[in-house]
């Protein structure tokens, strides 16, 4: 008798046969990890340091057959589903308590065709995977800023990082998707087939299957880009970010400048008198012509008085880990997050009266830039919804010490509220904690949502896809 999750989310002692497991055992290419393995901790330990779930089962999937006899089986048993890609979700969907963990993370190909200028992506690779195979041909899809990100969820739940102004989000450039339903079917969705799934799966995260590959769209980027930090003192990110607003209305799609709040790590180009004060990053990335980017970018670089300055021509692939140290695995991670139109005044004062006083010096408050093509796609379009925002915040609170978490947390709550009257009301679904479902995964989908639900109702009616920022079935 082993006490599980079942797929209603209630607690119960079931059991689990020895010959059921021998079974999947027999049946998977893969492999079955059971509490106390070594494959059992490295399947169930994810980036998020505050998320400690432990599984009754582990499939360790080698390819779309072993994640369709995970999901046989876990029907057959009642018990709750958790997906893991890359396994960097805040919310920890990646793990559940007591139920089965589909680990793709061992499915990790990536396949080039550059004439086709194509790729083809399993689900267990990283974004670091992906940029290496792709950047060996000059090639990238807008993805995410941290390496380690997985590809799945990222994709998922919509995309954006450096690119996305010149080139749209992730799920703009999704050509198609494998997918195993609720069912246990194996199903392709794209523009041409089942096309409602692949509506749906372009942002409505892991509610309506599990994606076992991606076919996504290239395009030439690199293999250098103009790059990097200019650096001011926090006594000066009013005056920066007013003109740093008005700067990136003039600048072509390709140039993008995202900013950064925080307290100064000991980094070896800032003066060592800085380190741990506050300051205000702007990161910045142009991928076109590097002269053509120095001459845009040098209005924005001259302005004010900067601390540092380390913009300059750097491979793409480089720029595509420089946050890495930064956001390493095993740290205790908090977020909340808004959309915003437009960088307001007041929105400004905000988020720099909560930066003089940051818990820790891990935490953080980005706000990425994004618009340009992002906005140029129509809001019903896919399942993601909200593109109307110009700003996306996270107020990023990251920390090591458990007995922080409540001044962490309550600091990173206090600023989410303070800028509740500057934000569109709209929220990126992978930036939801685990607190925020319900109305909040409504905000994600906006008018999209009740489109999901029938869409839900369609292709898993009894929620066997449920530990996520779930989209609750109504039949």
């Amino acid at each position: 008798m082993a006490k599980v999750t079942t797929r209603s989310g209630e607690q119960a002692r079931v059991t689990i046969s020895e010959d059921a497991l021998t079974a999947l055992r027999q049946a998977v290419r893969g492999r079955v990890a059971l509490p106390g393995s070594e494959d059992y901790e490295q399947a169930r330990t994810i980036w998020n340091g505050m998320i400690d779930r432990h599984p009754a089962i582990v499939v360790r999937c080698a390819g779309a057959a072993d994640v369709r006899h995970a999901i046989q089986f876990a029907r057959d048993s009642d018990l709750a589903i958790a997906v893991r890609g890359g396994g960097h979700n805040i919310a920890g969907d990646a793990v559940g308590e007591g139920g089965l963990q589909i680990d793709l993370s061992l499915m990790k190909s990536v396949r080039i065709d550059p004439a086709r200028r194509i790729a083809r992506v399993e689900p267990g690779a990283t974004l670091g995977d992906f940029d290496r195979e792709a950047q060996a041909f000059g090639l990238a899809t807008p993805l995410g800023i941290n390496s380690t990100t997985g590809v799945a969820g990222l994709t998922l739940g919509g995309g954006f990082g450096w690119l996305s102004r010149a080139l749209g989000l992730t799920v703009d450039n999704l050509l198609s998707a494998d997918v195993v339903t609720a069912a246990g079917d194996l199903v392709t969705a794209s523009e041409s087939e089942n096309t409602d799934l692949f509506w749906g799966l372009r942002g409505g995260g892991g509610n309506f299957g599990v994606v076992t590959s991606f076919e996504f769209q290239l395009h030439p980027v690199g293999p250098t880009v103009l790059a990097g930090l200019v650096i001011h003192p926090l006594d000066a990110a009013s005056e920066v970010l007013r003109f740093k607003r008005e700067f990136v209305t003039k600048v072509p799609d390709q140039f993008v400048c995202w900013f950064v709040l925080r307290q100064a790590p000991p980094l070896p180009f800032l003066p060592p008198e800085w380190h741990g004060k506050e300051i205000l990053a702007l990161a910045i990335c142009y991928h076109g012509d590097i002269a053509e980017g120095e001459r845009l970018a040098k209005p924005l670089r001259e302005f004010g008085h900067p601390i540092a300055d380390i913009v300059g021509p750097m491979p793409y692939t480089a720029w595509q880990t420089v946050l890495d140290p930064l956001l390493t695995p095993g740290a205790r991670n908090y977020w909340k997050s808004h959309d915003f139109a437009t960088l307001s005044d007041g929105l400004i004062d905000v988020l720099v009266e909560h930066a003089r006083r940051i818990p820790d010096g891990q935490t953080e408050i980005a706000c990425a830039q994004l618009g340009g093509a992002v906005s140029r796609v129509p809001r019903n379009a896919m399942a993601y919804n909200h593109r109307d925002g110009q700003y996306v915040m996270n107020v990023h609170g990251r920390w090591s010490d458990a007995a922080k978490d409540d001044a962490c947390i309550g600091w990173a709550r206090g600023l989410w509220q303070a800028a509740v009257p500057f934000s569109t009301g709209s929220v990126y679904v992978n930036f939801l904690t685990q607190e925020e479902a319900g109305n909040r995964v409504r905000d994600a989908y906006g008018e999209n949502y009740e489109r999901l639900v029938a869409l839900k109702n369609k292709y898993d009616p009894k929620n066997v896809f449920g530990v996520n920022r779930n989209i609750l079935p109504t039949v």
